[in-house]
């Protein structure tokens, strides 16, 4: 697959990094923030680590980054010690960030008038899908681009496909978290109100799970919600970003939420409760103080 550098090793990038090391047997360079992550993942798989995102972009046929939000992107992209002054001509950069459309456009247009391309490819499964290679991969750009970002991905995903043109992953990545958002607010009230009448939640589940409310959250989060741990997957403060996202890109659209806003608020409501660092299926925490 050629040399690629990987910017942002956090709960996600960590293993989709080490995934291009020991899948892809690449020649990989990483770079973080904190130099005590990326010498911690160079000693755990191997390749080495740069001290900028520019020294990591440095001669790489791809660049892979994952980091927090718009704000995080510009800074490993744009500025002199920023990947994009790195870049080579005819490199790809693949951002699997969770961000605007906004700045994927931006961020495509600039990667263009350097000689370069830029896909943006969000990502959906968590942290358990990055650790175990299966993570579902939604993207736009150009398909030329896209077909050479599709052999790397294929390290930690098991689903990826070209949406549409630049900014359409980021699009599609909020249409997912819109889904999930209404799915789990009604996943928590059904469990919250089984619980009032005094159901048993396993012979509950076990006979709806079979029927038309199927859903992964269900098949995957109702123990811990009846249980009321919330530490297995992705972080309320995280959700909340990127439902900002969400209600920021339907205003410019036109679209209507009042699901997602609702839920949003909701979401506010379990943060001023502690809930922060809790996962997304603590809205039951919520019903149930």
């Amino acid at each position: 697959m050629g040399k690629v550098a990987f910017l942002g090793l956090g709960v996600m990038g960590y293993p989709m990094a080490g995934h291009l090391k020991t899948k892809g047997g690449d020649d990989v360079t990483v770079y973080n923030r904190t130099t005590a992550k990326a010498e911690k993942w160079v000693a755990q798989y191997g390749g080495k680590h740069a001290a900028t995102p520019k020294d990591a972009a440095e001669g790489q046929d791809f660049v892979m980054a994952c980091v927090g939000n718009d704000n995080d992107l510009r800074e490993v992209t744009f500025g002199p010690n920023g990947a994009f002054a790195g870049m080579k001509k005819g490199a790809l950069f693949v951002d699997h960030t969770t961000a605007s459309a906004e700045i994927a456009r931006e961020l495509h247009a600039q990667a263009k008038q350097r000689g370069f391309d830029f896909i943006d490819a969000p990502v959906s499964g968590g942290q358990a899908g990055a650790e175990k290679g299966a993570l579902t991969v939604m993207c736009g750009g150009e398909p030329e681009p896209y077909a050479r970002a599709e052999t790397v991905i294929a390290a930690y995903a098991r689903m990826c496909k070209l949406i549409g043109g630049p900014g359409s992953g980021q699009l599609t990545k909020m249409v997912n978290q819109i889904c999930i958002a209404g799915l789990v607010q009604a996943l928590a009230e059904g469990i919250h109100f089984a619980k009032r009448a005094k159901l048993d939640i396993e012979a509950v589940i076990a006979t709806i799970s079979k029927g038309a409310a199927q859903s992964w959250q269900m098949e995957n989060r109702y123990k811990t919600m009846n249980d009321g741990k919330f530490d297995f997957g992705f972080a309320v403060d995280w959700m909340r970003k990127d439902m900002a996202i969400c209600l920021a890109e339907a205003r410019r659209n036109g679209a209507t939420l009042p699901v997602t806003a609702l839920v949003d608020q909701f979401y506010a409501a379990v943060q001023n409760m502690g809930g922060h660092r809790w996962d997304t299926s603590s809205l039951i925490a919520r019903l149930e103080r």
